[in-house]
């Protein structure tokens, strides 16, 4: 009786634990893209760096950015998902792995290179100036002696800006996005804002944010492109620029860049 009872018992544990089982499993269930076998690409990106990436009136996340990636994707046939985390958080989720590629207006240069980025073509040249509040009577760097400027961190901005604080005697201040330091500018914390100058020129278009931007203190232009760490997803790069060339060649490129900068 008692080994009737006992084997009774264990059938309806080794039950139990199936139905657990199963619903662990149900828990687990991937996405149908992934259960399909197809590679969904994670692409990290910045919160506003306007007009590559932002979000707009409607809470749309849009920008050139933004329908450069989605434009190549469609090309090339493959699927993607972007976070949207902010320049340093993006930068630090590509080299942990916990994304695949980068797209958010980062300049190609041969220091990032040499420091892990990899890089696809160049996808839009763009430089580097000053903006001051639209009042101020700051017109050259000349006028920066002991004034505090603002700059996105790990930015060619910045980079710009550190070559040339010694030589005018003027002190940076770092921030993590461009309009956050844009008030810091209006709002007289800091005397000028170094940033990339289409960014500027489009905020001041777009938003009448009181800046101006001073002539004579940009820099030579460098390219934008689309960026990896991880030599592993050297397929992704390879089909970006497949799709940059195809998107070019067919008039869509154009379209975009026209769409936010008239150009």
């Amino acid at each position: 009786m008692k080994k009737r009872v006992l084997a009774v018992l264990m059938a309806v544990a080794t039950m139990a634990t199936m139905v657990g089982c199963g619903d662990t499993a149900a828990e687990q269930k991937p996405e149908a893209s992934e259960a399909s076998g197809e590679k969904v690409w994670v692409i990290a990106t910045d919160t506003a760096f306007k007009p590559f990436e932002y979000t707009d009136d409607n809470g749309d996340f849009v920008g050139i950015d933004m329908e450069i990636l989605d434009a190549v994707a469609k090309d090339q046939g493959f699927e993607y998902k972007v976070d949207v985390l902010g320049w340093d958080a993006a930068i630090a989720a590509c080299q942990a792995g916990q994304a695949d590629g980068m797209i958010a207006g980062a300049s190609i240069t041969e220091e990032r290179k040499a420091s892990g980025w990899i890089f696809s073509d160049g996808y839009y040249d763009a430089n580097q100036s000053m903006a001051v509040e639209a009042s101020s009577d700051i017109d050259g760097f000349d006028d920066l002696a002991g004034k505090s400027v603002a700059v996105k961190t790990a930015s060619m901005s910045a980079t710009y800006a550190e070559e040339l604080a010694s030589e005018y005697g003027f002190t940076i201040t770092y921030f993590e996005d461009s309009p956050t330091m844009y008030q810091a500018v209006v709002g007289g914390q800091v005397a000028a804002v170094f940033d990339d100058t289409p960014i500027m020129a489009s905020n001041i278009k777009e938003t009448g944010i009181a800046m101006k931007i001073v002539d004579g203190t940009g820099n030579d232009p460098a390219q934008y492109g689309f960026a990896i760490f991880n030599a592993d997803n050297q397929e992704l790069v390879d089909m970006f620029n497949a799709g940059l060339k195809n998107i070019k060649a067919n008039g869509t490129y154009d379209e975009i860049i026209s769409k936010y900068l008239g150009e």
